[in-house]
This record gives C-alpha cells, structure tokens and sequence, in this order.
C-alpha cells in the first residue's frame, strides 16, 4: 500500500482514537461502544476488529474470532495512514491475537495503550480460553499504560476471589505484579450502596474513587465503555489520574442518563451520547 506524502508544515487535525476489540451485534459493548464514546468526547474512533459476536441483551450466542494477519493489516492501514493517539483494547480470544496486537503496538508505538482485559460478559458467559490469560500478562501488561479489570476478571488474573473492599489494595498490589504500569480496579461487582474502584501505580499513587450507586438494569458495556473513555480522554492530553476522574464522571452519567430505558429482555446499554461535545480538532 502506497501511503501518499504529508506536508511538514502543521495541518488541523482531529484526536484520533484506535479500539483493538470485539464487535457486539447488540450495539451495547465492544467496538459499538467504544464508538459510540470516542464520539460523544469528541475523538475520531477507528476500530481493529478482533471477533464477532452474536450476543443481544440476554446473552452471548456465538464467537466467531477474525484471522491473525487479518487483525495485523487492520492495525497496520490505520497506523500508517491516519494515525494514533490512543489504543482501547477489549477482546482478545486467542494467544495467536495477543501477539499480533503486541507486535503492533511494538512496530508502530502506539501510545497511550488502555487494557480492559475483557474476560467474562456482563451476562456471565466466558469470552476468552484459559491458555490465552496467561499470554496476555506475558505480552500486553507491560506494554499498556494503564490495565482495567473489573473484579470476575481480576479474580481469573490472580487465582482468587475478591470478596470485599478491604481486599481491593493486595488485589491491585498484585495485580501491578504482573507488569502493568497502572492499574484500575473495578469495584462494581461488590455489594453495597456505594461503589468503589481504586486506582493503583508502579510508582506508589493509590486513588480511591467512590460513588453512589444507580440502580438499574442497564449495565451491559460498562467496562469497555469506561476503557474507552479513559483512552480518548488520555489521547486529548490528560494525565492517567484526570483521565480516569473524567471518564468516570462521564460513565456515571451515561448509565444514570439510561437507567430506566427499556431495550432488549436482558442487561440493556448506557445512554452513551446523552451529552455530546463537539469534535476536537488539534491545531499542531
């Protein structure tokens, strides 16, 4: 592929944001949420599609993952042409997948990698093989900036239940361990009427972030939208810390904003565009 020369001198340009995940044919996770999300903060989404998914509000259905080289060349024709300033990574079925994305993120150094080391549905049903977890430590902990699982996945991760707040710093401790630069731990699977997530680093930051919690049904693409959000976010210039304050703030509207919305029979999605911004366009 010929990509055609670029001027030296400075051109506007938007914030362009890249998912690396699954496609939900429900329209609530997965690549649809992402870019519904990079879109409602004002980012240009572009997407590596890893599998696809049958699954609607209920439940998942069926699995069907994209072949290596074909991932490899969706990753490659965005990079190369239009760019990237930040990665969202979401389903990785297979150890084959891991390192394609691995290997892409080393060739083009793409900056500004957020890991939601997506595992387990809301629904419950399992989204990634056994002999995949371990590879995805080996290769993508080290390479993200910051890794976002929620507490079913942190529990695979580490071999052990999560079973209140209390044990949410060992967790995160642990879970830096494994390699990540950054770790946020999501609390939402706790009980209780406030919810809590924690923001840990190599370098000693603990963050508590707490909320009250909303009641309602309407859960399913939580975690992917919040990854994302903290990706585009991260790609407008945010330090980790505001851009998880932010994307936190922005998540919590979005599942308040759709709390009572009826869609499906199941776990229905966020009102991800319930307060939209205007596309940013960088003048550098």
């Amino acid at each position: 592929m010929t990509i055609p020369s670029r001027s030296d001198s400075p051109q506007p340009r938007y914030v362009r944001v890249l998912s690396i995940a699954g496609s939900d044919s429900g329209g609530g996770a997965g690549i649809q949420a992402d870019l519904k999300t990079f879109s409602a903060l004002g980012c240009y989404g572009m997407t590596a599609i890893t599998a696809i998914t049958a699954q609607n509000t209920l439940g998942v259905t069926g699995i069907h993952g994209v072949p290596p080289d074909m991932l490899r060349a969706q990753i490659d024709a965005v990079a190369q042409d239009i760019g990237v300033d930040a990665v969202k990574i979401g389903m990785l079925a297979s150890p084959e997948v891991v390192r394609v994305v691995a290997q892409a993120i080393r060739t083009h150094r793409l900056p500004h990698v957020v890991l939601d080391p997506v595992m387990v549905a809301t629904s419950g049903d399992r989204l990634i093989a056994s002999e995949t977890v371990q590879v995805l430590v080996n290769e993508l902990f080290p390479l993200a900036e910051v890794v976002t699982p929620n507490l079913d996945e942190a529990a695979l991760l580490l071999g052990r239940a999560i079973d209140g707040i209390g044990a949410l710093e060992d967790a995160a401790q642990d879970l830096l361990g494994l390699g990540a630069p950054a770790v946020l731990l999501k609390g939402g699977h706790l009980k209780g009427e406030r919810v809590v997530d924690l923001l840990a680093t190599q370098a000693g930051q603990r963050k508590r972030l707490e909320s009250a919690r909303i009641a309602t049904h309407n859960g399913h693409g939580t975690g992917c939208t919040l990854s994302s959000a903290m990706a585009a976010f991260l790609a407008q210039g945010h330090a980790l810390p505001q851009a998880v304050e932010k994307a936190r703030a922005y998540i919590l509207g979005a599942i308040a904003a759709g709390a009572d919305v009826h869609t499906g029979q199941g776990h229905g999605p966020l009102n991800h565009g319930y307060a939209p911004v205007a596309q940013v366009v960088l003048r550098v």
